[in-house]
């Protein structure tokens, strides 16, 4: 098992082009759920902005057949969300030459992707959280994060389960308060992104392109 706060291996970033087509191009962080690996949404990656380069991250975590951020039992600590953030912010503040960078997450990997806004609320410039919640816990940044209002995006199925309703509720709240939000809720969708979803997030992602 892997530890959240070691450094990302580059034999786990899964990239949608070679090094020699990155630089100068605006980067998507793709952070996946529990159980999944950075092979998350590849099915679907055609149909995001051709200008994006994407940049899929493995979770730290061995989980079942997949991967995960943290753990999602008992053993949980507060300070394991913070952990597996940190590693997901160094590692992108490390990746020069992007006139932009956002963070994508589904499920869990969206609790990491906004937890590492809230630790830097400078080093993202929008964020998408598919299926997901925030920690419900006050971060560093908050304050700063909610001067700034970066645009997140925020899709879920009403009839998704796997998130407790309360939680749900919380991070639509944090959300609402602390970003430029965009939420969609989509009919009789589970745990799990739909075509409709897809187009919105993709014209999310395309208004959030530098220049326009």
């Amino acid at each position: 098992m892997g530890s959240p706060t070691a450094a990302v291996d580059p034999d786990q970033v899964r990239w949608s082009v070679p090094a020699d087509q990155r630089a100068g191009r605006p980067l998507l962080v793709l952070l996946h759920g529990h159980g999944m690996d950075e092979e998350m949404g590849a099915g679907v990656r055609d149909r995001l902005p051709p200008e994006l380069v994407l940049a899929a991250v493995r979770g730290p975590l061995r989980v079942r057949n997949g991967y995960g951020w943290f753990p999602l039992d008992a053993s949980l600590r507060p300070e394991q969300v913070d952990e597996a953030a940190h590693r997901v912010a160094t590692w992108v503040a490390a990746q020069p030459g992007h006139p932009s960078v956002g963070v994508l997450g589904f499920s869990q990997g969206s609790s990491v992707g906004l937890q590492a806004m809230r630790l830097d609320p400078g080093l993202f410039a929008y964020g998408v959280v598919l299926s997901g919640f925030a920690s419900p816990l006050p971060a560093a940044g908050d304050a700063e994060l909610r001067r700034r209002r970066p645009p997140v995006f925020s899709g879920r199925g009403d009839a998704d389960r796997l998130v407790p309703a309360p939680l749900v509720s919380l991070t639509d709240q944090w959300l609402a308060e602390h970003t430029t939000l965009t939420r969609r809720v989509y009919p009789g969708l589970g745990h799990d992104v739909s075509p409709a979803e897809i187009g919105d997030l993709v014209a999310f992602l395309r208004a959030q392109l530098p220049g326009d």
